[in-house]
C-alpha cells in the first residue's frame, strides 16, 4: 500500500484553475511548521457536470507541483467512486475514496452474516475500549444488526479495492472508505464493527469517513450539538486505535472529515483532539474554492462582478433542479433567496459581504452561500466566458483562494 502522510488536506478545484493557489496554501503552512500534505479531489459527478476528466486533475496537480517546486508527497483522489465509475480514474489517481453508502442496509448472504458474528464472539459481552470510560454492552443482537446494515457494503468496498489493486498493484494507492452519506451517524460500536468487516475483507483502509452527529452542509458551518460531536470524535479516535491493534489494520489509519470546509465551530475541537491522541487527520473540502473564485470575481468589480451576477440570475430560476442532487447536504429555502433583480444592483463590496463566510458580518447570508455552492453547473455552461474571467482576474482570485484555505482552514485545523 502507498503510505499516507499523517496530516492531509483535500482540495476540490472544479474548473482546474486554482492548483497553484491551493498548493501555495500548503507550502505556506509548511513554512509555518504545519506538516500538511495536499490531496486534490474530484468526484465523478463533478467531472460530469463541468466536462472534465480524471486525467485533467492529475495534470493540474503535476503542473502545480512542478511549477511551485513542491518536493513532498501529494495525492490525486478518485472521490466517491464505485465499481461503475472507477475505470476512468485508474490511470491518474493514487487515492481512492470507496463510496459504499448505496449498499448500506442491503443484506449480505446469511452465511456471511453468521460467519462475521462468530468472528466477533470474543468481543460479545462487555467491550472495553482504552480511552473510553465506560465499557460498551455488546450484545449478539447488536453485532447482527450491524452486520445486516453494513456487511454487504463493506464487502462491496472489498470488491472495489481488489479491482483497483488488480489494475494498479496494491502498493500504488491510498484507500479511503466513506460511510458518511448514510441515513444516521455510526455509533463507536458500529465503527468498531465496520473496521472489523473491512479487515476481514482485506481492505487496507488508511482513512475512514464516518457520519457524525449534526449537519455537515456544503460550504457553511456545522449545525448541531457541539458537545455531542466532541464526544463522538474523541470516542471514534479511541475506537480506531483499538481496531488497529485488534485487527491488524494499517497504523496510518485515521479519521477523514467529509464536507469539511467551513466547519469553523468544529476546528478547535478537532485540533485539540488530534493533539490529545497524537493522531493523523484527513479533511476533505471541495466547493469552498469555487466560492472563493466567485468572491474574487465580485471583488474585482466590472466584468468580474457582472459575471457573478449573471451566474446568479441564470441559476435562480433553476434553483430546485440545482439543489436536488445536493438535498441531503444543504438546507436552502428558495423563498429566502434574494431576487436576481435585487442582486443586479449590488455593489461588489456588498456581493462579497453576502457570499463570504464571515459570521461576524451582518450581511452574510447562509442561504445565498449554500445556493451558490450548488450553482457551479451554471458557470460550467458558460464555458470560456467563466474560465477566461478567472485568467483575467488571476491575482485577486488566487489571493482569496489561498487565504481561505490557509487562514480559515489549515491553520485552525492543523496548526
Amino acid at each position: 500500500m502507498l503510505k499516507i502522510q499523517k496530516f492531509t488536506f483535500g482540495m476540490g478545484d472544479r474548473f482546474a484553475h486554482e492548483g497553484h493557489a491551493q498548493l501555495s496554501a500548503i507550502i505556506e503552512a509548511n513554512q509555518h511548521g504545519i506538516p500538511v500534505f495536499p490531496v486534490w479531489n474530484k468526484s465523478n459527478r463533478e467531472h460530469s457536470i463541468v466536462g472534465s476528466k480524471p486525467d485533467d486533475l492529475r495534470a493540474e496537480a503535476d503542473e502545480a507541483v512542478s511549477a511551485l517546486g513542491w518536493k513532498g508527497d501529494y495525492y490525486v483522489d478518485a472521490d466517491h467512486i464505485g465499481l461503475n465509475t472507477v475505470e476512468w480514474f485508474l490511470a491518474g489517481s493514487n487515492f481512492y475514496t470507496l463510496d459504499v453508502a448505496d449498499f448500506t442496509g442491503k443484506p449480505a448472504p446469511d452465511a456471511d452474516i453468521e460467519a462475521f458474528i462468530q468472528s466477533m464472539s470474543r468481543y460479545i459481552g462487555s467491550l472495553a475500549i482504552p480511552g473510553i470510560l465506560e465499557p460498551f454492552d455488546l450484545a449478539e443482537a447488536t453485532v447482527r444488526g450491524a452486520a445486516t446494515k453494513f456487511l454487504f457494503a463493506m464487502q462491496e468496498a472489498g470488491r472495489i479495492y481488489r479491482h483497483v489493486a488488480g489494475q494498479k498493484g496494491p502498493d500504488a494507492f491510498v484507500t479511503e472508505v466513506s460511510v458518511d452519506e448514510t441515513d444516521s451517524p455510526q455509533t463507536p460500536v458500529e465503527l468498531f464493527l465496520i473496521l472489523a468487516m473491512l479487515a476481514r475483507e482485506g481492505v487496507p483502509a488508511q482513512t475512514i469517513a464516518p457520519k457524525f452527529t449534526g449537519r455537515f452542509n456544503k460550504g457553511v458551518d456545522y449545525v448541531g450539538d457541539i458537545a455531542q460531536f466532541e464526544k463522538e470524535y474523541d470516542e471514534d479516535l479511541c475506537v480506531i486505535a483499538f481496531a488497529i491493534r485488534e485487527f491488524g489494520l494499517p497504523e496510518t489509519l485515521k479519521l477523514s472529515v467529509h464536507s469539511g470546509s467551513d466547519k469553523f465551530s468544529l476546528y478547535p475541537i478537532i485540533n485539540r483532539l488530534i493533539k490529545k491522541h497524537g493522531v493523523g487527520l484527513h479533511v476533505k473540502t471541495a466547493g469552498t474554492t469555487w466560492l472563493e473564485e466567485v468572491i474574487g470575481l465580485a471583488e474585482a468589480g466590472g466584468d468580474g462582478l457582472q459575471l457573478a451576477k449573471d451566474i446568479y440570475a441564470a441559476a435562480h430560476p433553476c434553483a430546485a433542479d440545482l439543489i436536488a442532487p445536493y438535498a441531503p447536504v444543504v438546507d436552502i429555502d428558495i423563498a429566502k433567496l434574494p431576487a436576481p433583480e435585487t442582486v443586479a444592483h449590488w455593489s461588489g463590496e456588498h456581493f462579497v459581504a453576502v457570499l463570504r463566510h464571515d459570521q461576524t458580518n451582518p450581511a452574510y447570508d447562509v442561504q445565498f452561500r449554500q445556493f451558490f455552492h450548488v450553482a457551479f453547473k451554471i458557470a460550467a455552461k458558460l464555458g470560456t466566458r467563466y474560465t477566461d474571467a478567472l485568467k483575467t482576474h488571476r491575482a485577486i482570485v488566487a489571493r482569496n483562494v489561498t487565504h481561505n484555505l490557509l487562514e480559515r482552514h489549515i491553520k485552525p485545523i492543523f496548526g
